[in-house]
Order: structure tokens, then C-alpha cells, then sequence
């Protein structure tokens, strides 16, 4: 049954302490060497310095044989800066439309809104979709990917929330086309799970106005040119603006 909106034109434990079998330190030397008033004071000073010096290279070399290091651990700091939201690599990120308003088609409603998505408690095939465009849009979808929920056809369009895509295209039912055959399937559905609604919603307006920026990272951003296309390619740009923006607008995006 179709929900979407319809497509028809378009961490080193510590060593345990060990006796020491060393001779007592060199630093007593140290001592006793300022102490000879018989030298000059700068050939003290300079003996001084030798000893000291030698005293950093023993310390240096029973630490390598301890099997530790004066250097700060290596990768520590990149350890802890590691979080949840890193992506993973080759992440696409995408923006599909549906009509959270009722509407009925060919006998069907097709509402679905991102509330709708949220009760779900399995996978929700993303069907419906009748343009090629769009269609190959879900076709280069994969498992991982994660989208934008967009409201459309509605009085405030607006980005809701977020979702990802949990299973890849197989063949849609073809309830609307008769004429797509199962074994030469013309159209295609994806499989999405809910991520996140936002509590502000980044309406059309807003995107208009951001893309209308000098600059702007949304300048060509596939659904802002493409307005009939219900399933559009969003870059990791993109992406990153908009879900920067969101964060700044109070959401905390988890994903």
C-alpha cells in the first residue's frame, strides 16, 4: 500500500615496583662535586651539567627497559575524541518526501508522517514511488544511508526528522503499474527505520532563504532545484550544514 508521496511525474596496567640494584644515585656525586672549593666555579659548573646530563640519559634508558615512556600515550587524545556520530565511511545521505495529511489516491490514503514512521516496530518499506528519477535515487541507496523526513504537500513543508535506511531496493508491489512485470520490475522500494523527529522543524522558507546566502553550502542542493522530486541526493555538506543547524536550533542529532 502506498504511504509516500505519489511520483506520477517525475586503555596498561602499572608494572609492579622492583628493588633497585643500582648504585646509589648519581646525584650524590653531583653534590659532592660542587662541593670541592679546589676547582674554579665554572669547571664545577660545567661537571655540574655532565652529571646531570648523564642522569637523564639513565633515566631514559631504564624506562625502555621497564618497557615504559616519558611520551605522552600515542592516540589517547584521538581515543577520547571518537563518538557516536563519527560516520561511517561512504555514508550517503538522502531526503524523501511524504504527505503527512490525508489524501486519498486511487481509493488509498496516502498520509504518512514522521509520527506515523516513529510507531513503526519494524522496518517500513518506502514504496509508491512512480518516477524514474526518484526511483533511481532509492536504487543507490544503501544499508546505512540515513535521510531526511520531509513533510510536503502540507501547509508548513518542513524537514521533520531523520531516518535510516535499513534494507536496500528490492522490487515494489505493482499495485499502480500493471505493467511492471516481476520478472523485469520497473519500480523499487527501500526499507527505513525511524532515527529522530526534531523538536524545530527546518521549513522550506528557511531553506530557501538559507540557499539565497552568498555562499551558501545549499546552493545546489538537489531538492531545492528539483521541487517535484520526492526522493533527492543531499551531500555530506549538506548534511553537515543542516544537521549543524538543527543542533544550534536545540536538537541533538544522535546520527
Amino acid at each position: 500500500m502506498a504511504k509516500r508521496k505519489a511520483d506520477s511525474l517525475e586503555s596498561t596496567s602499572k608494572e609492579p615496583r622492583r628493588s633497585s640494584r643500582r648504585k646509589p644515585s648519581l646525584q650524590k656525586e653531583e653534590d659532592t662535586i660542587v662541593e670541592k672549593p679546589s676547582q674554579p666555579d665554572a669547571v664545577v659548573e660545567e661537571k655540574v651539567k655532565k652529571v646531570a646530563k648523564t642522569n637523564k640519559k639513565t633515566a631514559a634508558t631504564a624506562n625502555e627497559k621497564k618497557g615504559t615512556s616519558t611520551a605522552k600515550p600515542v592516540g589517547k587524545t584521538t581515543a577520547n575524541a571518537v563518538s557516536s556520530t563519527d560516520k561511517p565511511a561512504g555514508r550517503q545521505y538522502w531526503l524523501m518526501k511524504a504527505e503527512p495529511e490525508s489524501r486519498l489516491e486511487k481509493g488509498v490514503d496516502i498520509k504518512f508522517s514522521i509520527d506515523d514512521l516513529a510507531t513503526k516496530t519494524e522496518p517500513e518499506p518506502w514504496d509508491g514511488i512512480r518516477a524514474y528519477p526518484a526511483r533511481n535515487n532509492l536504487r543507490a541507496m544503501k544499508k546505512g544511508d540515513l535521510a531526511f523526513f520531509y513533510h510536503s504537500s502540507c501547509k508548513v513543508p518542513s524537514i521533520v526528522g531523520i531516518m535510516e535506511i535499513v534494507q536496500e531496493h528490492s522490487p515494489d508491489s505493482p499495485y499502480y503499474d500493471p505493467s511492471s512485470k516481476p520478472d523485469d520490475p520497473k519500480w523499487s522500494v527501500v526499507h527505513v527505520s525511524f532515527r529522530q523527529k526534531l523538536e524545530t522543524p527546518i521549513t522550506l522558507k528557511d531553506l530557501r532563504e538559507l540557499q539565497a546566502q552568498k555562499d551558501s553550502p545549499l546552493a545546489n542542493m538537489q531538492m531545492l532545484k528539483l521541487t517535484r522530486l520526492s526522493v533527492s541526493k543531499v551531500s555530506a555538506e549538506e548534511w553537515e550544514f543542516l544537521t549543524g543547524l538543527m543542533e544550534k536550533n536545540g536538537d541533538k542529532i544522535m546520527y
